[in-house]
């Protein structure tokens, strides 16, 4: 199966010390990347604004690891229109879950702290 297609992926992200940091993340296709979809102030972003290596691998909501590890680059998107468009694929992939994400996050006002990332394999 394609890590696109997944219900969660295992993001690993490195610390300047180079160890790994894995974190259980939603996932969508969109064309020929990936992208997840964080907060814009999770260490992950901070990693990656740094270092733009990364690993993928299929894991469950805990992040239990259950297929390969891939090795990837990821950027996080910067510009609106990117991150909407990036937003939208999350949304045609998760349908209701990420309404309801998108109107807790509005109602909580942690709805514009919200970060796209694009990842390549």
């Amino acid at each position: 199966m394609d890590l696109g297609d997944e219900r969660y992926v295992n993001l690993a992200t490195f610390r300047r010390n180079g160890s790994e940091v894995c974190t259980p993340v939603w996932v969508a296709p969109d064309g020929d990347r990936l992208v997840v979809w964080t907060n814009v102030n999770s260490f992950k972003v901070k990693r990656l604004r740094r270092d733009g290596r990364a690993r993928l691998a299929a894991c469950n909501v805990r992040g239990d690891v259950r297929g390969a590890w891939v090795h990837a680059t990821a950027r996080v998107l910067e510009d609106p229109t990117e991150r909407d468009h990036a937003l939208d694929a999350l949304f045609r992939k998760y349908g209701w879950q990420m309404r309801a994400a998108r109107l807790f996050g509005t109602l909580s006002g942690r709805w514009s702290q919200r970060a796209a990332i694009e990842v390549r394999l």
